[in-house]
């Protein structure tokens, strides 16, 4: 039976990912890190990200690693109690160096987010929604 899921992303530098996702309000794990991987622990549930460097990650997957400038296997997201962390979410992610391609505004009428990419071209985005307003 599977007991936890956790995600495992490349990047070019483990200190500067983790100083970045430190920045918009992740934990880091240190006693899970190390010059060549870093756990990242996300949400009330500590979802744990694992950030390997590229060269280890390419080792594990044994393929190569997708170049982010070009392509993107996936969208990271994460849930919002508030319009505004939304907005303070968007705000620190650019201050720690990434990118809002899609700034803060309403979805669908019912959702509200925004989505950026890390330093490593990773896209993630954060969604406050109004469940009241889902349409049925």
């Amino acid at each position: 039976m599977t007991k936890e899921l956790w995600i495992n992303l490349p990047v070019k530098d483990v200190s500067r990912a983790k100083a970045f996702f430190n920045k918009i309000g992740f934990s880091i794990n240190e006693e899970r890190s190390n010059d060549t991987m870093a756990a990242v622990k996300v949400g009330q549930k500590q979802v744990p990200v694992m950030l390997f460097r590229e060269d280890v990650f390419a080792g594990v997957i044994q393929n190569t690693v997708t170049d982010t400038a070009k392509s993107n296997e996936a969208i990271f997201s994460f849930d919002a109690e508030t319009k505004q962390e939304v907005d303070e979410m968007a705000k620190m992610v650019t201050d720690a160096g990434g990118n809002v391609f899609a700034p803060p505004a309403e979805i669908q009428g019912w959702m509200y987010g925004c989505a950026f990419t890390d330093l490593d071209g990773h896209r993630w985005n954060i969604l406050y929604m109004d469940m009241g307003k889902m349409p049925k």
